[in-house]
């Protein structure tokens, strides 16, 4: 999802520390609660049908009983998240005034807000009658878990060398423009491929959902090839694709002999500790849906972009090769097609994850309709949040990058 947000810069921070005990704070409201189905206890989206406002709540915490799904199974011990002695309170210059993170949520349709330093819970807030043991669903964030996920798989000799192109583990894509695209191109989102995408009914990227999502569908193989037109050379431009996605997932699951989401499992969920079971989205023919929909705890988000925070490590395991991380959440030169500021106006772009603008390293897992994981290496800070945007709030996504300015200046 192309993102064109305007981080707020220079402010006047003030942090102090609330007498209450910092456990997870559970609403049965939230914004606009009634546009999003609060009477009606949030209800799910039924089936053939086109799917409501008031629906939003229910699809996104409840994505796989709604949609066919693959489990991301967890073992083992969970890895453990204290909880901070006292919740943050944070205020946070927008709009002309400043305003407390508890006015961000009045604001703003968010299902589960937390913030996390270390491994210590800062603040973790449900809204819209949410638990901590629902699933949250992704959307584009789960791009950047394969993007991981083709790192491990390079470490493990499963993939040979990104500059690889993807008919070399793909077969069924010869002679395609996709097919004849490299790994490393499609991680940068910068195929030359004409795929246009901007979020709407009608662009390609709903053309390809089509394919993946109904029950008649064609499945991935068959929906890349309908795109086969080469509009720039590769390697030097970016354009936001999912589907680029789509061919990275191709590859992965062919490379690995798994699902997407066995790998997922085997390789992250089960080495980390996570709490909960995950689930990720499958088509027709039994791929995972590898553009979105990877279904998740708040918690267990957190704990990813914790890791990710540790450049790979976490629970006492590399999860993902440090080098990895550092390459995927950087930019080689200011001066790149993929710097920030140049990729988009604000946004860089790495291997499958956005890089945000600054004097040292930060990046983001970003998906349509609010959800969003910030982090900080330097300061290990993350932030998580899950989020059922409509088209006409606040598209840019500018306040909450407001408040993610203003933890980072206290923290970094």
């Amino acid at each position: 999802m192309r993102q064109s947000v305007k981080v707020v810069a220079g402010f006047i921070l003030a942090l102090s520390c609330a007498a209450a005990q910092s456990d997870a704070v559970f609403s049965n409201t939230g914004y606009a609660a009634d546009a999003y189905g609060a009477a009606d206890h949030y209800p799910l989206p039924v089936p053939g049908q086109t799917r409501t406002q008031k629906q939003f709540v229910g699809y996104y915490t409840h994505f796989d009983e709604v949609r066919p799904s693959d489990p991301i199974a967890r073992a083992g011990v969970t890895s453990p998240l204290k909880t901070s002695e006292h919740e943050l309170v944070l205020n946070y210059p927008y709009g002309g005034q400043y305003r407390s993170v508890d006015d961000y949520l009045d604001r703003n349709p968010v299902t589960g807000l937390l913030i996390a330093r270390g491994d210590t819970i800062l603040y973790e807030h449900y809204r819209y009658a949410r638990k901590d043991t629902d699933r949250f669903m992704s959307q584009s964030m789960a791009k950047t878990i394969v993007g991981m996920l083709i790192g491990i798989a390079l470490s493990e000799g499963a993939i040979h060398s990104i500059d690889d192109l993807a008919d070399v583990y793909v077969p069924q894509l010869a002679d395609t423009a996709y097919g004849q695209t490299s790994i490393r191109d499609l991680l940068h989102m910068s195929s030359g491929v004409h795929f246009f995408e901007d979020s709407n009914a009608g662009d390609d990227r709903d053309k390809l959902g089509r394919d993946l999502f109904s029950p008649n569908g064609k499945g991935a193989i068959e929906a890349v090839k309908r795109f086969n037109q080469r509009d720039r050379a590769p390697g030097t431009h970016f354009s936001y694709a999912s589907i680029e996605t789509e061919v990275l997932g191709l590859v992965l699951s062919h490379a690995t002999h798994q699902t997407v989401a066995q790998y997922a499992s085997e390789r992250i969920w089960k080495k980390m500790g996570m709490e909960a079971d995950a689930s990720w989205g499958r088509d027709a023919t039994g791929d995972d849906i590898t553009y979105c929909c990877v279904n998740a705890t708040l918690r267990d988000w957190a704990r990813l972009g914790l890791m990710l925070a540790y450049d790979g490590k976490w629970n006492g395991q590399q999860i993902v090769p440090r080098d990895w991380v550092l390459q995927a959440t950087s930019v080689a030169s200011p001066d790149s097609f993929l710097a920030p500021g140049k990729a988009t106006p604000l946004f860089g772009y790495g291997y499958q994850v956005w890089i945000l603008p600054g004097d040292h390293r930060m990046f983001a897992l970003q998906g349509m309709d609010g959800q969003r994981i910030i982090v900080d290496p330097r300061s290990k800070l993350v932030l998580v949040q899950t989020a059922v945007w409509t088209s006409d709030h606040d598209p840019g996504m500018r306040e909450v990058y407001a408040l993610w300015n203003a933890l980072v200046a206290q923290f970094g």
